[in-house]
């Protein structure tokens, strides 16, 4: 496990060194993602099973051959003449299922694929949510790992100057020392940034069907996020929710098992024609129509209709949890989703820009010596820990508003091209 971690270290540090050109949009990383995925391999193939089980399923079971041979011996008890020869049947026959059996069977085999096609939406659903919401953060982190740079920048070059100038007492010579500390503590955060975003970035490879450590750069801007209604939401999710259709798909497949549960207490008849001959004391040869059926008088398929009218109340609590919980997932990430915009939108509409002039009005004064150390570190810590928070929020509204996608198939977000 340690050296698992090494490695992804090392790979995540690879990209973050590495130096890309260009830039993809959040849409063409999707529909890169959509058409190289490896695991789409696995949803095709599942449907390709299930159609393969549809076409057993309709299938008519193939005629049976049998055929005897052997010895007669035949003794008459009255005048003791015998007789011996071979003596020999073969028979041909042929099971027809009760009408309407193998009907049901296909419709069952049938719901299998749409549960397979279902299962493949829904994976193609939440790559491209999740593919997507990725790309727009990788802006988001890299709005953080600039102010991070910008903040750094100044103390080193202040730090700079400072070691420039001559000691004049232990007041100037702590000053530099906390400049120098400070500028090294801003380029950590800048580098934890920076590492962030190349996390972002390996993962999209590895989304998109690339090796984690492929250069990649992105053309997202910035994100902003659209309004809606919860009840709105709601309604979308119980069409659009997969948890619900999956289950409604299961709900009918299972009324269909009953369904053949209770038309299997029939049993099926096997016809076919039939010949005999022996060469005993005669020639006698026998050609006839054979019939055969089981006869119900044990066994009336009751335990197979008992278990499968159990699953199909089972698959009907099934569907209704999870529009429950869909329900709730929906509200629980609309009310996150609000809050976080509300958030979002105050901050940056009234302190964003007046931290960042904050800051500079402040180095310009520091240098000049009319601010103390103390304010001016503290209002680069500030600006820092703003722009810290609001892409905090971004990223943790940027969640909510996927999982409403996967839950409704709505697009609560997009990318506002900078200038």
């Amino acid at each position: 496990m340690r050296k698992k971690r090494l490695n992804i270290l090392m790979t995540v540090a690879a990209v973050a060194a590495m130096p890309v050109a260009g830039g993809m949009t959040p849409d063409a990383l999707v529909a890169e993602a959509l058409e190289r995925n490896p695991e789409l391999k696995f949803y095709t193939a599942e449907i390709n099973a299930a159609k393969g089980t549809v076409r057993t399923a309709r299938i008519i079971r193939n005629p049976e051959l049998n055929a005897q041979a052997g010895y007669k011996n035949v003794q008459d008890n009255a005048d003791g003449g015998n007789g011996d020869g071979a003596a020999w049947s073969i028979s041909l026959t042929q099971t027809f299922e009760y009408p309407g059996r193998i009907a049901l069977r296909k419709a069952i085999a049938s719901r299998d694929v749409d549960l397979a096609q279902l299962h493949l939406q829904q994976f193609r659903r939440t790559l491209a949510a999740r593919t997507r919401a990725l790309a727009y953060s990788t802006g988001i982190t890299s709005a953080r790992s600039a102010t991070a740079r910008e903040i750094a920048s100044r103390f080193q070059s202040l730090s700079e100057v400072l070691q420039q100038r001559p000691a004049a007492g232990i007041t100037p010579q702590l000053e530099a020392r906390i400049i120098h500390a400070n500028g090294l503590s801003f380029r950590r955060q800048e580098r934890e940034a920076a590492l962030a975003e190349a996390t972002i970035r390996a993962e999209l490879n590895q989304l998109r069907g690339r090796p984690a450590n492929s250069s990649l750069a992105v053309t997202a801007g910035s994100v902003t996020f659209g309004a809606t209604s919860l009840p709105n939401l709601i309604k979308a999710g119980h069409s659009n929710a997969f948890e619900i259709r999956i289950r409604q798909t299961e709900l009918a497949q299972q009324g269909l098992k009953v369904a053949l549960s209770k038309h299997e207490r029939y049993p099926a008849v096997a016809v076919g024609p039939y010949y005999t001959q022996e060469n005993a004391a005669d020639k006698e040869q026998q050609v006839g129509l054979g019939l055969s059926l089981p006869l119900p008088f044990w066994d009336r398929n009751i335990g197979s209709i008992e278990t499968s009218s159990a699953r199909e109340q089972q698959a009907k609590a099934g569907l209704l949890t999870a529009e429950a919980e869909v329900e709730s997932r929906i509200t629980q990430n609309f009310a996150t989703l609000q809050a976080k915009r509300t958030e979002i939108d105050t901050l940056q509409a009234n302190e964003l820009t007046t931290a960042r002039e904050t800051a500079e009005l402040a180095d310009r004064n520091y240098k000049l010596g009319a601010v103390p150390l103390t304010i001016y570190v503290e209002t680069q810590k500030q600006y820092l820990d703003l722009v810290t928070t609001i892409c905090d929020l971004q990223k943790e509204a940027l969640q909510a508003a996927q999982e409403l996608e996967i839950l409704t198939g709505a697009r609560l977000y997009r990318a506002q091209p900078l200038p």
